[in-house]
């Protein structure tokens, strides 16, 4: 009996003397990740930067990016109180329901003034109203969008999401947000999950409750939108993929906020679940080589930012004048 096939240790070998150098760099980043040493944003800004050089297991990167920030999402939630966050996110659903139909209807007219081609426009409109990728990632089955039409959307709002990473906290700083005016304003404005809570978490423990709580929330829309993509495209006979990892977030919630023993272990589980984030952004920041930020087109990317640019000002003006 062979128990090791000579074929698969070759290309292991082969493998290895190609990428040695790429892999031991990623593997020192990992481990830097892991002990908390590199905070979010740095940890995207490396990621990004190893992206130019290769990144040595780009075939398994995407699952791993998405699993890990559900797994990094849910921990989160085990440091947060079931009332506050039923609070923001009363808060938070007249802001979500005005910005994310706002959101695709400027989409719609920016794509036919444009000429883009008209799934690219709607998924680049759907990523920025709701969650970036993990919306892009629900409604192309739906639409039947094609790779290229993906990539497109996908590499605008990955590009978007890393510059809002590096830009909110000094903007919200500058206006003096309060922690909680933060919160709300980043998970309308900025577009991936991941994004939101990496810039909140270095704004304050509030600004992380808020704008993951109302970032959550306004997941849940992607069913009605994913629903809306259908009726547009008539493709009656396809789903879309539900975000199940929001209901074990609330689990988590709940558990953290009526269970005693979970509270003691609660802050341990936050630590873990951050480092956790910090290792997400930098897997995202490796996704977005020049390949990827070339192939995303001017027109589509132009789009993404008038829309990112509007919503991100709108949604601003109002958490200053309108939210305590």
């Amino acid at each position: 009996m062979k128990f090791f096939n000579k074929d698969i240790i070759n290309d292991h070998n082969t493998f290895w003397e190609q990428n040695k150098v790429k892999v031991v760099v990623y593997w020192i980043i990992v481990v830097l990740c892991l002990v908390g040493i590199l905070s979010p944003p740095l940890a995207l800004f490396i990621g990004i930067v190893m992206a130019q050089i290769g990144h040595p297991y780009a075939k398994l990167n995407s699952k791993l990016t998405s699993k890990l920030l559900q797994i990094s999402v849910v921990g989160l939630g085990f440091g947060m109180n079931l009332t506050s966050a039923i609070i923001a996110g009363k808060e938070g659903i007249i802001f979500t329901v005005i910005s994310i139909f706002g959101t695709l209807l400027l989409g719609y007219g920016l794509g036919v003034i444009m000429k883009i081609e008209k799934k690219t426009s709607f998924l680049v409109s759907a990523g920025t109203a709701i969650c970036g990728g993990s919306a892009i990632a629900a409604v192309s089955p739906v639409i039947k969008a094609n790779e290229e039409q993906i990539s497109a959307s996908l590499g605008t709002i990955f590009i978007l999401n890393a510059i809002a990473l590096f830009i909110f906290p000094m903007i919200g700083h500058y206006f003096e947000l309060s922690q909680h005016q933060f919160g709300l304003w980043s998970a309308i404005a900025i577009h991936d999950t991941s994004s939101v809570v990496g810039a909140a978490s270095s704004y304050g423990a509030e600004a992380l409750q808020t704008a993951t709580t109302v970032k959550l929330a306004r997941a849940l829309w992607i069913i009605p939108v994913a629903y809306l993509a259908m009726q547009l495209f008539k493709n009656k006979d396809s789903k879309a993929k539900i975000p199940y990892f929001i209901g074990y977030f609330i689990l988590a919630l709940i558990a953290n906020t009526y269970l005693p023993f979970v509270q003691q272990i609660s802050p341990y589980i936050v630590d873990i679940a951050k480092i956790g984030l910090t290792l997400t952004l930098f897997l995202i920041g490796t996704s977005l080589s020049a390949k990827v930020i070339k192939a995303v087109g001017v027109k589509p990317l132009i789009q993404g930012v008038i829309l990112w640019v509007t919503i991100s000002v709108a949604a601003l003006y109002v958490v200053i004048h309108l939210s305590a």
